[in-house]
């Protein structure tokens, strides 16, 4: 358990105020700042992984087409996270696809040499960089392993129990989770579909064990959430 705490906490790390080079003196003007409209591709798999990508407005949604040509839906991020981190393992082309959620997304580029450069002259955004690669590793792997072996009312359970641990605020004995989703984006990250996320969340706000609207989700005691 501890393990996961001090995993959970690199997520909430907000890098973006630490790399974004419209705050780093010397290289502002080398990376100017660029504006997506709804559903448009900040880039697409096999193109080169020569930038690091963070959030500055909107949603950004990563994943990869299936061999039938579905989509799988990866991460959705938003304003202050970071994205294209892979092309510092050594990521010569990229593996997904990233696409602007909403109208009006800017992200600001960063080249893959300035963040070695920046990274080699700071071990603790070294440190950090290289958990929050290995902890949207994990979690990658722990969705995988839930999309085969779990069922969909258990997978939207687990999600919930997760973004209350990274985005979560208690009030009292309840948690407040800030929810830029919609139940199509959970049946995305789930492997479900929308009625079926729709379903079980109005099952849960029957049993008052959770409650929601659209800018949140108010979760009434985290031991009846099962």
């Amino acid at each position: 358990m501890a393990d996961s705490t001090q995993l959970w906490y690199f997520e909430n790390v907000d890098l973006f105020n630490i790399l974004c080079p419209h705050k780093i003196d010397g290289i502002e003007d080398e990376h100017p700042m660029t504006k997506f409209k709804k559903e448009e591709f900040v880039y697409f798999p096999e193109d080169a992984s020569n930038y690091i990508y963070m959030i500055a407005e909107g949603r950004i949604k990563i994943g990869s087409y299936l061999e039938d040509g579905k989509e799988s839906v990866k991460a959705i991020l938003s304003k202050g996270e970071i994205f294209g981190e892979l092309a510092l393992t050594g990521e010569e082309k990229r593996q997904d696809f990233a696409q602007a959620m909403d109208s009006g997304t800017i992200v600001c580029p960063m080249t893959l040499d300035d963040m070695k450069n920046l990274m080699a002259n700071n071990q603790p955004l070294s440190f950090k960089m290289m958990k929050l690669i290995g902890l949207r590793l994990r979690k990658t792997e722990r969705r995988l392993e839930s999309l085969v072996f779990k069922d969909a009312r258990t997978r939207i359970i687990e999600f919930l129990r997760d973004e209350a641990q990274v985005h979560g605020k208690k009030v009292g004995y309840e948690t407040m989770i800030p929810s830029h989703l919609t139940h199509k984006d959970i049946a995305a990250l789930t492997g479900t579909s929308r009625q079926t996320v729709t379903t079980i969340l109005n099952e849960l706000r029957d049993k008052n064990v959770i409650n929601f609207d659209r800018r949140k989700i108010l979760i009434r005691d985290m031991e009846l959430l099962a």
